[in-house]
């Protein structure tokens, strides 16, 4: 976005030259322009530019203030703290209290390029974009309250516990100093809001005090938050009082004048998250399981802040130092957001998710991701399941022929159709707005078919890679590669395991990469890399040990590395077979060599030594995703093996009369349902705790998945004797499938081996 500055304001200017030498004596500035964001209700905020570089000015505003308000120190000092410890702030550089400067305190701190929306609906943008930003934002919310005040030395920058009844004594001592009119309707809030605080008001964590979608800086072209402003009101308490700030535009009335301006989210879809998405992913992030029963009294008292915040505006202007252009029109908004702010606190504003906790379970999926799910069971039902025996007679008629590593024209209109359903990508939630929860359910629906991952651009190896591209990719990486597959014009292939050596332990690995001038040269063989036959995979992540890495840890001499297929030495040897079949319908599991292949260092993914780093991040995911697949396949096989049972008799009774199918039935039932309450939980913990919290969740059902699809196959096979396997029915391909898993992505002992580490880990540090 353009920024939005404009000349320094009458009532703003100050002696730049005086600033100017300042700046050079602290921070070398020289040939300094000033211009006045247009934005910024309180501290006057401002553009400075020299020839190399851009800095942002805060300062107080001229002229009588009101008492406790605009403490740039308190700015300063916070965001120092955050951006020590890495939160996404801008660089605080230097804080001033010489008031012969500019007149006034001031603090100067790095410019973030990036993007800021003014309007909170997003226009011009998809509503996946939009989705995604406000997910973004939310889970920033969340990694802030989940800081430590301790190891952020702010443990006596706010006052703790008791903060909503501060917060209201604060901001009706704000308003009737600013209040140039009574208005009852304030009073009346006021009253309202002291006799309603909440019980419970002891959690105490850094709390920003304002924020809003507006005051993120989001990066140019990704869904991620560069920096969060504005630290003015920032202090110490209860931290749903930031979220239901963050909430409240999506209960203004959309004709509130001067706030609508910022864009009411009131009844607004396409793509914008509901109050109870958003809810549900800050729970999520910060492992909350309870409901928040009081949100109503957190968003009658951002309203009642927000009035107060409009009044103070209007005062401002009254006295002729305002920071806003349009600070005359703010005396109009406090009434009516009073209004609006004793509607919320009278009445039930969110209690439903509590509720569907009951009704659906332990493992709730947001809102979003039952509408995807439901939309992703009737695509499968009317589209992809009736296309199965097409796609088939399509592979069966081109077994001989070079046609066969092509996709079925069938399977590109499938696609076609899923794209414009919006039924794409679903695996990522920076680009579906979907928790690996949601996907976790998403995943078992489309496992009850081999080809439909691919359908909605969610197959393996290419969720694995463009996950590793979205994550640690560069600009450049993201544009040749990323940017395509997210599209579904091309495909990719993983190439990691090797056929001379024992790959369940992958620093065995002996591919080689060295540097060469400014490029590296890859040597080595690979094997089981799937989809390397696809007629449209153009490019390879590859694991190779690095040559300069020798004398690094065992997991630091490992780095990954983007090979287009066409580069010279890049060699697909042969398809590998499973059980007989060379899985063409998934690109087959291709032997590739190479031999002298020259990339530009530019391939390099994160760094030279960083591929188990890497591995770490992109297996973890995919795993998960491998597992709730497996979860939808053995629910088919036990489908077919019930109609089996009740179709076929025997001996004078149906099948299922004899005890022991019954049992198989019901032991099936058991193995099924077990795992799936394994991988959601797995889910669950890879949402609120990342890769590295989930390690001995994904571990445990990458076992236990591959394990009980097997024995629910084989037991659908053994009930249809013969014919189960044949080509007559799937099951001689699902157990094909479900037998690989217990090998794909390491093999069941190495699973064991770690889940056993770790909890003797657990276990010990109870000692």
């Amino acid at each position: 976005m353009k920024t939005l500055t404009s000349p320094v304001r009458k009532q703003h200017q100050f002696d730049v030259g005086k600033l100017q030498r300042y700046l050079s004596n602290k921070i070398n500035v020289n040939a300094l322009t000033v211009r006045q964001y247009s934005f910024g209700q309180s501290n006057p905020t401002f553009l400075l530019q020299t020839p190399s570089k851009s800095y942002v000015l805060r300062k107080k505003p001229p002229g009588e203030l009101l008492p406790g308000a605009h403490k740039v120190d308190r700015e300063y000092h916070v965001q120092k703290a955050l951006f020590a410890a890495g939160f996404p702030v801008p660089q605080p550089l230097l804080h001033c209290t010489d008031v012969d400067v500019v007149g006034t305190e001031f603090y100067l701190m790095e410019h973030v390029k990036g993007r800021i929306f003014r309007d909170l609906r997003l226009p011009g943008l998809s509503p996946a974009e939009r989705t995604a930003l406000y997910v973004a934002a939310v889970e920033l919310l969340a990694k802030l309250h989940s800081l430590h005040l301790t190891s952020l030395d702010l443990d006596r920058y706010g006052r703790g516990s008791g903060y909503c009844k501060r917060q209201v004594s604060t901001w009706t001592r704000q308003y009737t100093a600013a209040a140039h009119r009574d208005i009852p309707a304030m009073n009346e809030l006021s009253d309202w809001l002291l006799r309603n605080l909440p019980a419970d008001d002891d959690e105490v964590t850094l709390v920003h005090g304002d924020f809003r979608l507006d005051n993120l800086i989001f990066h140019p072209t990704e869904a991620r938050v560069m920096a969060l402003l504005d630290w003015e009101l920032s202090t110490t308490g209860q931290p749903l009082a930031d979220l239901a700030y963050f909430l409240m535009p999506h209960y203004w009335p959309r004709d509130l004048q001067v706030v609508s301006t910022l864009g009411s989210l009131k009844g607004i879809e396409a793509g914008i998250p509901s109050v109870e998405d958003l809810v549900s992913i800050y729970r999520q992030c910060r492992g909350i399981t309870s409901s928040f029963p009081q949100l109503n009294f957190y968003l009658a008292l951002s309203v009642f802040k927000m009035a107060g915040i409009a009044q103070g505006i209007y005062a401002r202007h009254l006295l002729g130092n305002a920071s806003a252009p349009n600070a005359e029109q703010f005396g109009q908004c406090v009434e009516p957001l009073a209004t609006v702010a004793l509607q919320l606190g009278e009445g039930s504003v969110l209690n439903t998710i509590s509720q569907r906790a009951a009704e659906d379970g332990l493992f709730l999926h947001t809102a979003k991701g039952r509408a995807v799910l439901q939309q992703v069971k009737d695509f499968m039902r009317k589209h992809v399941l009736p296309a199965q025996k097409e796609v088939e007679q399509y592979y069966t008629q081109h077994a001989q022929s070079p046609q066969r590593w092509h996709t079925p024209r069938v399977m590109e209109d499938l696609k076609l159709r899923a794209r414009e359903a919006g039924l794409w990508n679903l695996f990522l939630p920076a680009a579906s707005g979907l928790s690996q929860l949601d996907y976790a359910y998403i995943a078992e629906e489309t496992g009850r078919c081999l080809f439909a991952p691919d359908v909605f651009n969610c197959q393996a190896p290419d969720t694995g890679n463009m996950e590793v591209l979205h994550m640690f990719g560069t600009e450049e990486q993201k544009r040749r590669w990323l940017d395509p597959l997210l599209r579904g014009e091309i495909c990719s292939c993983f190439c990691m395991t090797e056929p001379d050596v024992a790959s369940s332990d992958a620093t065995n690995m002996e591919c080689t990469l060295h540097r060469d001038g400014g490029d590296y040269i890859i040597n080595g063989k690979k094997w089981w890399s799937s989809g390397a036959g696809k007629a449209n995979c153009k490019v390879a992540i590859v694991m190779c040990r690095s040559s300069s890495k020798e004398s690094s840890s065992r997991h630091g001499q490992h780095t990954m590395v983007l090979v287009p297929m066409e580069t010279a030495g890049v060699k697909l040897v042969r398809p590998l077979t499973v059980f007989g079949q060379d899985d063409a319908i998934h690109g087959g599991h291709f032997e590739v060599h190479f031999e002298n292949v020259r990339v530009p260092a530019a391939n390099i993914i994160l760094g030279e030594g960083r591929g188990f780093e890497i591995a770490q991040g992109r297996l973890g995911p995919g795993r998960l995703h491998h597992c709730m697949r497996a979860v939808g396949l053995a629910e088919f096989a036990l489908e077919l093996l019930c109609q089996r049972a009740a179709n076929r008799q025997t001996f004078g009774k149906k099948l299922y009369q004899h005890e022991v199918v019954a049992h198989w039935i019901a032991e099936c039932r058991l193995m099924i349902d077990q795992t799936r309450l394994l991988t959601l939980q797995a889910a669950h913990a890879l949402d609120t705790g990342g890769v590295r919290a989930a390690r001995k969740q994904i571990a445990m059902i990458k076992v236990a998945a591959a394990r009980m699809a097997c024995q629910v196959v084989d037991c659908a096979v053994q009930v249809y004797g013969a014919a189960g396997l044949s080509a007559d029915f799937p099951l001689a391909q699902m157990y094909a499938y479900a037998r690989t898993l217990r090998l794909a992505d390491g093999p069941d002992e190495v699973h064991l081996s770690s889940v056993a580490h770790l909890e003797l880990r657990d276990q010990l540090s109870k000692l």
